[in-house]
């Protein structure tokens, strides 16, 4: 039986079958006609095909983007444990991946230029010859627009100038005479504006009768009259001052008033009711008139008039008594800024204005001496006698400069002194006393 299965098996098959092995389809077997295509193929056949090399690709979250061209590993693993993962990192290399990227930067980026308007061009281009559109606004200057030759002048002040001016119908402005000229430049220096708070300019001698109180009255008015801000002058005398007798007196409030009613002073309105003005806008705080109140006035009362003036004022002058140890004294030259030594004509007068010198260095005050005033009154009995030149001499070698107040009637009168009604010369030595003490002293506190 099973050689009968067998025999037709072979029958069956077809005579032309290949045999069973693998055949290359570059060995070019092709189906003829006359056979069936699939079973012309062989069992089993190799085709070589040539792929590309595989790529993987990169998460998202793996990319990094590299900040230099040269890596740089700031860190070091040093040991992996169950957990536990330890990095050491390296100062040098934490300094060269975050510093040096930022120098780079800021030597490659470059500030771009402002856009300039189109069209528009400066005044540089239209010196230099360049003109790429309309000029702009700004360009429009006065001192381009105007003709110096045409240029508007004030009236000149002086006779023969003025005369000049007034003859031509105004064409020739000869400017303003020299001593016009001197005077404003005078005002401007009285004028120099100060911050930082009240300027303190004590006046003081220890000899009395020699013409403090008219010397610090003379330098009030002269500082009050050129000066847009307030000036005060204080009579800190304890023997009875008599400061406020040189101006026409509104009221009879004193030092102790304001000290009484410090408490309830809330503005300048109320401060100002306790005080004389003169024509110059000078403001006068006279001293107790009572005997028997004015030793009263001490160094701690001072201070409370002081700092209510230091509120309102820029300028505040000192009248001083002839008690140097007072304690007034001391606190007045604490917060002095500048200072006024009142000398006579006569040769007592003068030692003892050198004397007051000695004194305030022996005690720590040599700057402020060195930076001081003296003023010589010339109105006092002896003048004529004395050699004016070597007292000033005298004064040159110790304090930074010296004034001469001329005789002038008004002032030998001891009462009520008028400006207006003054000798030009006064004025004139009173204005240049002012100069001196505005130029000496800081614009700015602590200069």
């Amino acid at each position: 039986m099973a050689e009968k299965r067998a025999r037709s098996t072979r029958e069956t098959a077809p005579a032309s079958a290949a045999p069973a092995r693998p055949v290359s389809v570059a060995e070019g077997i092709e189906p003829s006609g006359a056979t069936d295509l699939a079973a012309a193929l062989p069992a089993s056949f190799t085709i070589d095909v040539e792929l590309p090399a595989p790529v993987r690709e990169q998460p998202e979250d793996e990319q990094a983007v590299a900040l230099r061209e040269t890596g740089v590993d700031p860190a070091v693993v040093l040991a992996i444990e169950l957990g536990t993962t330890v990095i050491e990192l390296d100062d040098e290399a934490l300094q060269a991946a975050v510093v040096a990227p930022e120098a780079e930067l800021q030597a490659e980026v470059a500030v771009p230029p402002l856009p300039i308007a189109e069209g528009v061009y400066s005044r540089r281009d239209m010196l230099e010859g360049v003109h790429q559109g309309p000029e702009s606004a700004a360009m429009l200057t006065a001192d381009r627009l105007i003709d110096p030759r045409r240029r508007a002048r004030t009236a000149p002040e002086g006779w023969w100038p003025a005369v000049v001016y007034a003859v031509t119908f105004h064409l020739v402005n000869l400017g303003d005479s020299a001593r016009v000229r001197a005077r404003k430049e005078l005002d401007a220096k009285i004028a120099t504006a100060f911050e930082g708070g009240a300027r303190f300019v004590p006046v003081l001698t220890r000899k009395g009768g020699v013409g403090k109180t008219t010397i610090t009255t003379l330098l009030g008015m002269a500082l009050a009259s050129v000066r847009d801000d307030r000036v005060i002058a204080i009579d800190a005398n304890p023997d009875r001052g008599t400061l406020s007798e040189r101006v026409a007196r509104q009221t009879r409030a004193t030092v102790r008033d304001v000290v009484n009613r410090a408490p309830s002073i809330q503005g300048f309105t109320d401060f100002s009711t306790l005080v004389s003005r003169d024509e110059t806008r000078l403001d006068i705080l006279a001293s107790d008139t009572d005997p028997m109140l004015s030793e009263a006035f001490d160094e701690n009362d001072y201070n409370v008039v002081a700092d209510l003036a230091a509120r309102y004022y820029s300028i505040v002058l000192t009248d001083c008594g002839t008690g140097i140890v007072h304690s007034v004294m001391r606190a007045t030259l604490q917060r002095a800024d500048a200072l006024v030594i009142v000398s006579g004509g006569s040769v007592d007068e003068a030692r003892l204005a050198s004397e007051t010198l000695t004194w305030l260095e022996a005690n720590g005050y040599g700057d402020l001496v060195r930076e001081s005033i003296v003023a010589i009154n010339t109105a006092t009995q002896g003048t004529n006698l004395v050699k004016l030149e070597e007292i000033e001499a005298h004064f040159a070698s110790r304090v930074r400069e010296i004034v001469r107040i001329p005789y002038d009637e008004l002032l030998a009168a001891g009462s009520v002194i008028s400006w207006r009604d003054l000798r030009p010369l006064t004025r004139r030595a009173a204005r240049e006393l002012a100069a001196l003490i505005a130029q000496g002293m800081p614009v700015r506190r602590g200069v």
